[in-house]
């Protein structure tokens, strides 16, 4: 699957809320618009689904909640129950120690005792694109470097490695207690844990300036962990697939098995003697794979799950929040996609970009589709209402978990019905100031924004990192510009009425691909360089057209991200509650939700039924060649270098493989592992029937997909003579040049 797009380009709405959301009464006269009462909730959408059942006596699982297992808190009893071994301290510091975050939104692992790193191709596309020079195609063409000379640098790519854990539950929370209100008491925890994080990060770099040390929220903020983190800054592109290998099938094969995909891309890390680095803790290549039925590992950092949160807050997701999602994606991935198809055939830097938001808008798409399914379905709600039956059950059987925490479950389901008021006016906004709209309208806002910052008298220093992020906004061709700010002119006349002040202000009668053409025409913000000019000069002041709009628009945006942030507050708040109460109910037997924070997952490789056939636990090379053959469409074509493959080539080496191990997005490039921690796969997918365990894990048909470690191999040696990278994955052994492994011998 491709990396997912960042979809909040930048920290703005906070830094407004801290300062107000209101301009300056000479920049813009607010319409002041009270929310609506939560009694005036509207109906659900048509299509929402059936409301909830009450089916307490439904199925519940063992591992309903999944298991994204934490370091501080594996289940040792259960390894030796279902898997016959009991991993020591040992075992555990290992998987722990040889696992990476990639940059900020994938997984990796040490792989070789000198440096070299396995993630994935779709997580190192932009890495690949940073490394290329003029005239080069990297993503098309591939990489590989011969020898240790030319492995590339990647400006600013880092990977960390997990150092320690440490629980600060009571040094974070301690602090709150004594605070009235929602919105006061999340400010002052958000305050104890940047103060941790400085504290503890000064500490840290006193024995090494490579440590920094990052505050987890576990269980909604029942439990926070601090989690010591060694950053490595020198990081080398090895090698990378062509993108057809890396991509194969393209989105009609993402999120499905079986798979034919090589998704794999290898990276060094370099010590500050411009040396590779020395690893003590690597995951070894297990030549030999794995067989179905064998237990697996995955150790990898799982961004996001809703397994532990109520029902109600699942059921307002269902009905508002994952519909509005999906319709302003795929309204934004069509006008993609006309683009692209107008230029297909085209090349060029910037063709490239908007292909890469294409491809993460179309993944995100399908994924939220797979998970408003999954709730919308006959058996998710009622199970988890069945859980959350017994659960609440437990609670009220005893005094003191009632008279703490027993009024919470009452007041999650009321504060749904407030955001449910003002869900179709939040509608207008959706993805707004994000990079998944107009980027002439996210530079407008951040100049609106700066400008009543200043004039607030937000610090010298803050106002120069707000400028940084905003000239970091990328341009986009005019035709598309046009497309998406009338998208937005749309969506708001939709939302909230032609007859509203709003909206009369912002297209005065006129149509919005009218109003959207004249503010393409006669902006300065088409273009960084101009951009910069108008924001250090004074945006307000400058007369561009979009000054306008955001004076109608930004006030409402604010005044509502204000309102949901507050609402975000309560529920934070009081899903913390709710996870005390289950840590007295049920200890930590139970793990918490994904938060992008490194977790270990169990399963086994199996196959599994689907649409009225089997799918094997493994596929090969020849299914990868049948693709190819059998497809027209250049999402299965091969590279030239693969036509014609040597005849020492194994086509029936095994390519992709799939689990039953608990994953979910940003656990692209971890690895798969055997008992013995040896590298076995490389996790890059789960397939369509897995997006539902965003809300509830099962392995009946939900599956994660790997690159079989032998698929790997069997390309490295075979088919891009990476001789030298062979050596080192099956001995260790670093050698320089593609000259040394030869004399060597490579396998």
């Amino acid at each position: 699957m491709p990396r997912p797009i960042r979809v909040l380009a930048f920290p703005i709405v906070a830094l407004v809320l801290a300062a107000g959301c209101a301009a300056p009464q000479e920049v813009v006269e607010v319409v002041e618009r009270p929310a609506p009462p939560v009694t005036e909730a509207p109906p659900p959408p048509p299509d929402a689904g059936p409301a909830l059942p009450a089916v307490p006596d439904a199925e519940v699982g063992r591992f309903d909640t999944g298991k994204m297992w934490t370091f501080d808190n594996p289940p040792k009893a259960y390894f030796a129950e279902a898997y016959g071994f009991q991993p020591d301290s040992a075992w555990f510091a290992k998987a722990r120690l040889g696992a990476l975050r990639f940059a900020s939104y994938c997984s990796a692992s040490f792989v070789s005792p000198r440096g070299l790193v396995l993630t994935n191709h779709h997580c190192a596309r932009e890495s690949i694109a940073d490394v290329s020079r003029p005239g080069e195609d990297l993503l098309e063409e591939g990489f590989y470097a011969g020898d240790l000379t030319a492995e590339r640098t990647v400006p600013e790519l880092h990977v960390d490695q997990l150092l320690g854990i440490a629980d600060v539950t009571d040094r974070v929370t301690t602090a709150a207690r004594a605070v009235r209100g929602d919105d006061d008491k999340a400010q002052v925890i958000r305050e104890k844990i940047a103060q941790i994080e400085r504290e503890m990060s000064a500490e840290a770099k006193e024995a090494d300036t490579t440590r920094f040390v990052e505050v987890v929220e576990l269980y909604d903020g029942g439990r926070y962990a601090a989690y010591t983190f060694r950053r490595y800054g020198d990081v080398r592109l090895v090698m990378a697939p062509e993108n057809r290998l890396g991509y194969f099938g393209g989105d009609a094969d993402n999120f499905t098995y079986p798979r034919y995909s090589l998704d794999m891309a290898l990276f060094r890390v370099y010590g500050p003697d411009d040396q590779p680095l020395a690893t003590e803790h690597f995951f070894p290549w297990a030549t030999e794979g794995v067989d179905e039925g064998e237990a697996v590992f995955v150790v990898g950092n799982p961004g996001s799950t809703s397994r532990l949160a109520p029902v109600s807050v699942l059921v307002y997701a269902r009905d508002y929040e994952l519909p509005q999602q999906l319709a302003a994606l795929e309204a934004r991935a069509a006008i993609l996609k006309d683009y692209l198809d107008a230029h297909a055939g085209e090349e060029g830097d910037a063709l490239d970009a908007l292909r890469n938001t294409y491809f993460s808008v179309a993944n995100t798409i399908k994924s939220t589709r797979g998970q408003l399914d999954g709730l919308r379905g006959p058996d998710l709600l009622p199970r988890r209402a069945a859980a959350e039956t017994r659960f609440r059950a437990e609670v009220f059987a005893r005094d003191s978990l009632r008279r703490a925490y027993g009024d919470a479950f009452r007041a999650l389901e009321e504060l749904q019905k407030s955001k449910e008021a003002v869900a179709p006016r939040q509608a207008a906004f959706t993805y707004f100031g994000t990079e998944l709209g107009s980027h002439v309208l996210l530079r407008a806002l951040y100049g609106w924004y700066h400008d009543t910052l200043k004039r607030r008298g937000l610090p010298t220093t803050d106002l120069a990192e707000v400028r940084k992020e905003a000239l970091e906004v990328d341009n986009l061709p005019p035709e598309v510009e046009r497309a998406l700010i009338a998208l937005r002119l749309r969506e708001v006349r939709d939302v909230l009425g032609p007859a509203d002040p709003t909206v009369r202000r912002l297209l005065g009668g006129a149509a919005p691909d009218s109003v959207a053409a004249q503010i393409v025409e006669g902006t300065a913000l088409m273009d960084s360089t101009t951009f910069a000019q108008v924001l250090d000069s004074g945006y307000l002041g400058s007369g561009d057209p979009t000054v306008e709009v955001m004076n109608a628009l930004a006030p409402l945006y604010f005044q509502l991200a204000q309102q949901q942030q507050s609402f975000a507050n309560r529920q934070e708040l009081l899903s913390a509650d709710l996870a005390r109460a289950r840590f007295a109910v049920y200890g930590t037997d139970v793990p918490p939700d994904a938060s992008f924070s490194l977790r270990l997952a169990d399963g086994v490789v199996s196959g599994y039924t689907y649409n009225g056939t089997k799918a094997p636990a493994f596929t090969t090379f020849y299914g990868l060649y049948n693709h190819h053959h059998s497809h027209p469409s250049d999402d299965w074509r091969l590279p030239e270098r693969w036509l014609t493959p040597p005849a020492t080539f194994d086509l029936s080496t095994p390519l992709n493989l799939v689990t039953t191990a608990d994953i979910t997005g940003g656990n692209s490039g971890s690895p798969l592992l055997d008992k013995d921690l040896r590298l076995v796969g490389l996790v890059f997918d789960g397939n369509i029937e897995s997006l539902p365990n965003t809300y509830l894990y099962t392995d009946e048909a939900a599956r994660s997909i790997a690159v079989d470690a032998r698929g790997i191999l069997e390309a490295l040696d075979d088919i891009y003579d990476a001789d030298r990278i062979v050596l080192e994955l099956t001995t260790g052994r670093l050698v320089s040049s593609e000259a040394d492994a030869d004399a060597a011998g490579s396998r």
